[in-house]
């Protein structure tokens, strides 16, 4: 059994646990605090991880397309279908049934689900479907051998992205931000492969692989720190949107998603408790957490108690989540148009 990579799911379990952190301390009110705001501000690039890790594991051969397609819509497109429809199913029936939700329903817009690929009760399956449709692209070009053409048009991707932004992003099922997700997925598989061919020298036992990727890394890491604090701008993927200095978004993203890759690839060499396991069965953390928070929140609605501006209910919210999703994960892994896993042949 092939060893996995405990540096990569420790990154993955971060970024699972900040994605958790936001959506709890926005339903209940405390986003616009000012620590909280600047721990987001430090992190807006954790997104991206998960298209920058699937690049850097991705082989780039596609023997079977058939297989292939049917292989990531397994995987991707089925739970994004149905852990939306789960969320729909909780989310209108404490609309229709709690009488103090009802004043909702008339603001509910359908536009919702087919220009965002958002689902009313799980609004982060959004990531499901870009997830999928950027694997579909990188298939086909594999399939039909055009990598030289697709890594001369990959560095334009964030200008194009960039431009639909300023056109108020014209693409439906939030397709605007999947040449993004492509440009951040090129980028982890050049990562991977500038690592391999560095080859097997060292100086003095130390590695020279190990020694360029530690100084790279850090190099960085300082410029990301940098650029962060004095030409800050974040890239918002759900709504493909650009705020502050787009050149420092697409650099500050780009530098630190290369640089904390690199320095955790020669620090995280064994598993970390609670973390590394949030990262390796991030699935189900991600599908589940969201249905777990409108469950909470009109629990309490139903019993006439606002979350709203309560840090009490946002730790319990946020505890019941990792606990929630830790007690159902084997239960959900086991189905595979659940969790998207299915077994290797």
């Amino acid at each position: 059994m092939k060893q996995r990579n405990h540096a990569f799911d420790f990154l993955c379990g971060l970024c699972i646990l900040r994605m958790i952190l936001l959506h709890t301390v926005s339903m209940c009110g405390f986003r616009n605090e000012f620590w909280f705001a600047k721990l987001m501000a430090w992190t807006f690039f954790f997104m991206s991880f998960f298209f920058f890790k699937a690049g850097y594991f991705n082989k780039g051969i596609v023997i079977n397309y058939h297989s292939y397609i049917t292989d990531r819509t397994r995987r991707l497109l089925v739970p994004y279908l149905v852990w939306g429809a789960i969320g729909t199913i909780i989310y209108f029936s404490f609309l229709y049934f709690v009488p103090t939700l009802h004043p909702i329903l008339r603001k509910l817009e359908w536009s919702h689900i087919y220009k965002f690929s958002h689902f009313y009760g799980n609004p982060p399956c959004w990531f499901l479907f870009s997830f999928y449709f950027s694997y579909l692209v990188i298939g086909t070009v594999n399939k039909l051998h055009l990598h030289k053409v697709y890594n001369w048009l990959v560095p334009t991707f964030p200008f194009i992205s960039y431009y639909l932004f300023t056109i108020k992003n014209p693409m439906w099922l939030s397709l605007n931000n999947v040449f993004m997700g492509l440009f951040f997925f090129q980028l982890g598989h050049w990562w991977r492969l500038l690592q391999s061919s560095q080859g097997k020298k060292s100086i003095q036992g130390i590695p020279i692989t190990k020694l360029v990727l530690v100084v790279f890394s850090c190099v960085l890491i300082a410029e990301f720190v940098y650029f962060n604090k004095h030409f800050h701008g974040q890239y918002d993927m759900s709504l493909n949107k650009w705020v502050g200095h787009p050149w420092g978004a697409g650099i500050n993203a780009t530098c630190a998603l290369v640089g904390i890759s690199g320095l955790m690839l020669t620090i995280v060499k064994k598993r970390i408790p609670v973390i590394n396991y949030i990262g390796e069965h991030s699935m189900v953390f991600f599908v589940v957490h969201y249905p777990i928070i409108f469950l909470y929140r009109f629990t309490c609605t139903a019993f006439d108690h606002n979350i709203r501006h309560h840090w009490y209910d946002c730790v319990i919210l946020t505890m019941f989540i990792l606990i929630t999703c830790y007690l159902l994960t084997s239960y959900v892994e086991r189905i595979s148009w659940l969790s998207g896993r299915t077994k290797k042949s």
